[in-house]
């Protein structure tokens, strides 16, 4: 998912293209998904997001780009994918291929929302402008999903590497310093 504007980032470049330790976050993105089992990688972009459709090397699905729920519910719409989908948002630079397979070999059929605490979020330091409760726990969605067909389940994870969404600069510092 790599159509999005980025405001709260107010950087000169498509939030896609920002840099985060002198790489692009969606490079960072897609090379995680290459080191991981995921066999096929397609970018949902937008018109918000020019630039990055024309900077990324796989195939590109256009959404409105009318906000992330939006974006995804068209991307999944498309018939060049298929579920279970695993959906990441191009705003994690620390992902990796090993907490990717993770989250696949977490996903038991239907959809899988992966979440962290909210105290994690707050921990590092970086932005937690969406959270929830969920068993009791108050918890932020991280961008990596499974979205398959049948009962939605969540798994809760601790992981750095998917807790640091970079949605301002002040996050984009604190990416830098687990690189």
């Amino acid at each position: 998912m790599c159509g999005g504007r980025g405001t709260r980032l107010d950087a000169e470049t498509e939030k896609p293209l920002f840099r985060v330790g002198g790489v692009p976050m969606v490079d960072r993105v897609v090379g995680a998904l290459r080191e991981s089992s995921v066999g096929r990688i397609v970018a949902a972009t937008s018109p918000n997001a020019p630039d990055t459709q024309a900077h990324l090397d796989v195939p590109c699905i256009e959404t409105p780009g009318e906000g992330y729920v939006a974006d995804l519910d068209a991307a999944l719409a498309d018939d060049r994918l298929s579920r279970p989908a695993l959906t990441v948002a191009a705003d994690l630079p620390l992902l990796d291929g090993e907490i990717v397979d993770r989250v696949l070999n977490a996903h038991d059929g239907g959809s899988l929302t992966v979440l962290v605490p909210a105290s994690l979020k707050r921990g590092l330091g970086v932005s937690d402008d969406t959270t929830f409760e969920d068993g009791g726990r108050e918890v932020a969605p991280t961008g990596v999903n499974v979205v398959g067909d049948g009962p939605d389940d969540a798994w809760l994870t601790r992981d750095r590497r998917i807790a640091v969404n970079v949605n301002t600069l002040a996050d984009a510092r604190v990416a830098e310093r687990w690189l």
